[in-house]
C-alpha cells in the first residue's frame, strides 16, 4: 500500500502517471483493448452519504439534490484507493458525479491503481422517476454532461442509463423511458466521436419481472438497446449455496445472452459479519462462462451497515466484512478467453416481450428531447402560460386545459407507445402547447377573444412565420403535435441559448416541476387522468 499512497502525492504535486488499457466489449464479455485478455469485474461500491442506489435503495423516486461527488474529492481518494487496491478491486461503481467538478486528480490516482470506473448518470434529484417516468430535456442535458465530464477518461468502462427504476409489475412501463435514455446516450458518444464506452442498466432482482426486464432490454435495434446488464443480487445470504441462492439458476437463464452481464451489487447482510462465500462462485469456472464478475456494495459504512470500512475524516477503520473480502477475493483467480480466440454464438439480441399484464412498456419508445424543436415551437404559438404561475396552478391548469382534449401534443403512453411529439418538453412549454391549442380552436369557432386568458394564467404574444430548421421540424411534429420528429444527435436535447431546459428565450423559467400523463405530479399536488389512446379523460 505504500506505494499507492506516494503514488498518489505524486499525482497531488503534479506528476504525471501511467494511463490504463482501455476495457472494450466483445459480445458478452469485457476484454483489455491492448492485450486481449478476458476483463472479470472485481467491484466495490464507492459513494458516501448517498440517498439512492444500493441494497435495492432507489435513485428514482429521491427529492433530495445533495450527495458527495466522490470522484471529486482528491483526499478522500488518495486515503481510499490504498483499501481498495488491498481487495484487488479493478472497478469501482459511483452512483452520481457533479460533471461540473474536476476529476483529474481521482481518475488519474484510480489508473494507477488499475482500477477502472462506471458511473450512474443520473442523481438524486435528476432521474428517470419509476412512478413518474419522463424522458426529456433536463435529462438528457444530466446525462450528456456526466458523459462529457468523464470520457476523456480511458478508465471509465462506461454508464449506467437507470438503477431499478422498473421494480414491480406496477411500474414496467417505465422500462421504455430508461431504454430511450440508452438510445440517445449511445448516439451521443457516437455523434461526438468519443472511445466507445458502453452504457447499460442496472436492476433489481425481482422474480415477476427478471426475465422480460432483461429481454426488454436486450431487444430490437443495437442502436436503443444495452451495452451491457447489471444485477442488483442480494440472494446469498450467509451459508448459502450456488443452487440455493438462485445463482445456477441466474447463470442458465443468462447463458445465451449477447451483451456482457454483472453483479452491479451484490453483499446480502441479512447475516453479519458477511463472509462472502458467494466469491468463489461468482469467480469460479462455472459462472465466468457466463458472468464477467460483480460490484460488492459497498465500501462505507452508512445506516443500512453494508459497509467494508467505517471512514471518519482520514481515519478508516477496516470492519469485518472488509477481513473476509479480502480473504475470499485473493483466494480466486478468474479464469477467461482471449478476444483473439473468442468466436461466440451468442450474438442474437432477445425477443421483445409482449405487451400484456405482466408487461407494459411498448417496443416503441419516447422521442428523443430536442430543444430546438420545443423553443421553435413555443416561439409560434399565440397563447403562452405566465411565468409567474406557480407549481399550484401549473397542476390545476393542466388538469382544466387537457379536459378540454386539446393533449395529444404532449401526453405520453409507452404501453401503447403512442408519444406527443412535445412530450418530451419543459412543463411549461407543453402546458403553453396545449393552451394554444384551444385558443386556436375557439378562434376558429369564433369565441377567441377571451380564450387565451385561464383566470389570467396566460397571455397572447407576437409571432412570425417559422422558417428554416423551425419550419421543418413543426412541420414533422404537425400542428397537433403528433407527428414524429426527426431525431438528431448532435443537436439533441441541447438549447440553441445553451441553457434553460425550458426552451421559450423570452420567458423566465419558472420552477422546476415534474408532470406525468396518466398521472401528473407538479409539485407537491396530484392530478390523475386516464389515458384513452393519446386523448385525456379528466377523472
Amino acid at each position: 500500500m505504500k506505494f499507492s499512497v506516494l503514488a498518489g502525492a505524486a499525482l497531488l504535486a503534479g506528476t504525471a502517471l501511467a494511463d490504463v488499457d482501455p476495457i472494450v466489449i466483445n459480445t458478452s464479455k469485457f476484454f483489455y483493448k491492448t492485450n486481449g485478455t478476458e476483463f472479470f469485474i472485481r467491484g466495490v461500491a464507492y459513494q458516501q452519504d448517498y440517498s439512492g442506489g444500493g441494497a435495492n435503495g432507489d435513485s428514482s423516486s429521491s427529492n433530495s439534490s445533495t450527495y458527495v461527488d466522490p470522484l471529486a474529492d482528491s483526499a478522500s481518494c488518495q486515503r481510499d484507493i490504498p483499501y481498495l487496491v488491498a481487495l484487488r478491486t479493478n472497478t469501482i461503481r459511483v452512483y452520481a458525479i457533479d460533471p461540473t467538478k474536476n476529476h483529474d486528480q481521482c481518475m488519474q490516482m484510480l489508473a494507477d491503481a488499475g482500477i477502472y470506473v462506471i458511473s450512474d448518470l443520473s442523481s438524486p434529484s435528476q432521474s428517470i422517476i419509476r412512478d413518474d417516468p419522463q424522458w426529456n430535456i433536463a435529462l438528457y442535458q444530466r446525462y450528456t454532461a456526466v458523459i462529457d465530464a468523464l470520457a476523456k477518461y480511458n478508465n471509465v468502462i462506461g454508464f449506467f442509463a437507470g438503477n431499478e427504476v422498473s421494480n414491480n409489475l406496477t411500474n414496467t412501463d417505465a422500462s421504455a423511458f430508461v431504454k430511450a435514455a440508452v438510445r440517445d446516450m449511445k448516439a451521443y458518444i457516437k455523434a461526438k466521436n468519443y472511445r466507445t464506452m458502453g452504457v447499460g442498466y442496472a436492476t433489481n432482482d425481482d422474480s415477476d419481472i427478471r426475465v422480460n426486464m432483461a429481454n426488454y432490454f436486450n431487444c430490437g435495434s443495437r442502436d436503443s438497446s444495452i451495452d451491457f446488464w447489471g444485477y442488483n443480487v442480494y440472494s446469498w445470504c450467509g451459508n448459502s449455496s450456488y443452487q440455493k441462492s438462485g445463482y445456477e439458476a441466474r447463470t442458465q437463464e443468462f447463458q445465451s445472452y449477447s451483451v456482457p452481464v454483472f453483479f452491479a451489487e451484490y453483499g446480502c447482510n441479512t447475516v453479519r459479519p458477511r463472509q462472502f462465500s458467494e466469491v468463489a462462485a461468482l469467480f469460479g469456472d462455472t459462472m465466468t462462462k457466463v458472468w464477467s464478475g460483480g460490484v460488492v456494495y459497498m465500501y462505507f459504512e452508512e445506516a443500512n451497515n453494508y459497509g467494508l470500512v467505517s471512514v471518519s475524516g482520514n481515519s478508516v477503520s477496516k470492519l469485518p466484512d472488509y477481513s473476509y473480502l479480502s480473504q475470499e477475493m485473493a483466494s480466486v483467480t478468474a479464469t477467461g478467453v482471449s478476444n483473439s480466440a473468442y468466436h461466440p454464438s451468442n450474438t442474437a439480441a432477445q425477443s421483445c416481450p409482449t405487451v400484456d399484464s405482466k408487461w407494459a412498456a411498448s417496443e416503441k419508445l419516447p422521442p428523443s428531447p430536442n430543444a430546438q424543436l420545443c423553443s421553435c415551437m413555443v416561439s409560434s404559438l399565440t397563447c403562452v402560460v405566465q411565468a409567474s404561475v406557480s407549481s399550484k396552478q401549473l397542476a390545476q391548469l393542466f388538469n382544466q386545459v387537457c379536459g378540454y382534449g386539446v393533449c395529444n401534443g404532449i401526453t405520453a403512453n409507452a404501453t401503447t407507445g403512442v408519444y406527443g411529439a412535445y412530450s418530451m418538453c419543459a412543463d411549461m412549454d407543453k402546458l403553453s402547447f396545449a393552451m394554444d391549442q384551444y385558443f386556436q380552436a375557439q378562434i376558429a369557432k369564433g369565441n377567441g377573444a377571451s380564450a387565451c386568458d385561464f383566470g389570467g394564467s396566460a397571455s397572447t404574444q407576437a409571432t412570425s412565420s417559422p422558417s428554416g430548421t423551425c419550419s421543418v421540424l413543426l412541420g414533422q411534429a404537425g400542428s397537433q403535435g403528433t407527428g414524429s420528429v426527426a431525431a438528431n444527435p448532435t443537436a439533441t436535447g441541447s438549447s440553441p441559448s445553451g441553457g434553460s431546459s425550458s426552451s421559450a428565450a423570452a420567458r423566465p423559467v419558472a420552477a422546476p416541476s415534474s408532470v406525468h400523463f396518466g398521472m401528473w405530479q407538479v409539485g407537491a399536488y396530484v392530478v390523475t387522468a386516464a389515458i384513452a389512446g393519446v386523448g385525456m379523460i379528466i377523472l
